[in-house]
């Protein structure tokens, strides 16, 4: 069975998203093992992952706030988390390399931007860098220029989606 699925995170799911996120981001950026048990642990509905046979391939994970700053180094690790917040942050978007360009990340976005109508937030916030403005443009997100983040020493740009906003489809979900 090659049929991926999206699903929110269980607690399980640890090690693979841990790898996941390892094999994506230079070490200065990734978030560690504990980060990502908080981020489980504090709010599994703001965090999906693919699934394929068994195996974590990509994942979706984020944080809740009132606040439109999203440079707070302090919130990757859930520091000013609110759970009813208006504003969800995505922390990280991430697909194995093996499988990334068949549009796992676009289908994660879609899905957890669909969670965010139901929950009745406000907006999706992230930051990202310049070679990634154009995916994020085509499902609907606007860059907000330049972020004042300099974590993990890079230059970031600040995209922003209001929830009414629309954007290109659906996937089917399996919870």
């Amino acid at each position: 069975m090659n049929e991926i699925t999206i699903r929110t995170v269980r607690p399980d799911d640890l090690t693979g998203c841990h790898t996941v996120e390892q094999a994506c981001f230079p070490p200065d950026e990734a978030a560690d093992e504990d980060g990502i048990r908080t981020r489980i642990e504090r709010f599994p509905q703001g965090f999906l992952v693919a699934e394929r046979n068994g195996m974590i391939i990509g994942q979706l994970n984020s944080g809740a706030t009132h606040k439109n700053d999203i440079t707070d180094e302090a919130f990757k690790k859930l520091v000013g988390h609110c759970n009813d917040g208006c504003n969800v942050v995505i922390f990280s978007l991430s697909v194995l390399p093996a499988y990334q360009g068949r549009g796992i990340a676009a289908s994660l976005m879609r899905e957890f931007i669909t969670e965010a109508r139901k929950q009745s937030r406000k907006s999706v916030l992230l930051l990202c860098k310049d070679d990634l403005i154009d995916f994020y443009e085509r499902l609907g997100f606007c860059n907000r220029g330049l972020s004042a983040s300099t974590h993990g020493g890079a230059r970031w740009y600040e995209m922003a989606l209001p929830v009414s906003a629309s954007f290109a489809g659906s996937v089917a979900r399996n919870t």
